[in-house]
């Protein structure tokens, strides 16, 4: 069975391609994304779109990217309904926290995550979420979305044991290395993706940062544009 590829596309963003070769995106924000490479800012095709929640930053090209190529969209349900306002293609309802979905032969589960919620014109969106993306050869993965550390991380790493985690790392509006080191104990997870830092100055945060508050943790340094496997 293939491997899943994970492209960091800068801040929060991420492409990736499933074993059976379907092209994700989890929060788009492509365009006005100072980190996105130039290559990446018109995508070939998406076959399904994943949202951790509403702010411009992490909705980004959704709606544009779906009028575009029609992919599966998995949003909470509040987040799901006014994509749909704003002409999104999206399903009659969208799942909540502790909810699984199938979209492109991948399974999405929301989890809890903690943090504000509202969409660019100000909508209430909901609560934000993390996703455990579950893919055909077993693995998983955990995109934390914008968060702080918090102690239930602990089940999500029971119930779903993530093969790699991605956390945000740069501070002020979402945990910072020291916050993600307890978060990486909590999960047991011992592979993780940093993101959501050097976008702008306030998320100072750093990937050697992180690797100083979790030791035994293989810390994947990616730069925008670039790819690991899982």
């Amino acid at each position: 069975m293939a491997d899943v590829s994970v492209t960091w596309l800068g801040h929060g963003s991420f492409r990736l391609d499933s074993p059976e070769g379907k092209r994700i995106y989890v929060d788009p924000f492509l365009n006005g994304n100072p980190k996105c490479p130039e290559s990446e800012l018109e995508p070939e095709r998406v076959d399904v779109i994943a949202l951790t929640h509403g702010h411009g930053d992490h909705v980004g090209d959704t709606v544009a990217l779906s009028q575009k190529f029609s992919p599966e969209i998995v949003a909470l349900l509040e987040l799901n309904a006014w994509l749909g306002q704003q002409g999104a293609d999206v399903p009659d309802m969208g799942p909540n926290k502790g909810g699984t979905v199938e979209a492109g032969g991948v399974k999405f589960t929301l989890v809890n995550a903690f943090h504000s919620n509202a969409t660019p014109d100000g909508t209430y969106a909901g609560e934000c979420t993390g996703l455990v993306l579950t893919f055909s050869n077993g693995k998983a993965i955990y995109f934390a979305g914008d968060t702080c550390v918090f102690g239930d991380m602990q089940l999500i790493g029971r119930i779903y044991s993530p093969d790699v985690a991605v956390l945000p790392i740069g501070g002020y509006f979402t945990m910072d290395p020291r916050e993600a080191g307890v978060a990486l104990e909590l999960l047991g997870t011992k592979r993780c993706i940093p993101c959501h830092y050097g976008t702008f100055p306030v998320l100072a945060g750093t990937p050697d940062e992180l690797r100083q508050h979790a030791p035994g943790v293989d810390v994947i340094d990616l730069q925008p544009g670039e790819t690991t496997t899982v």
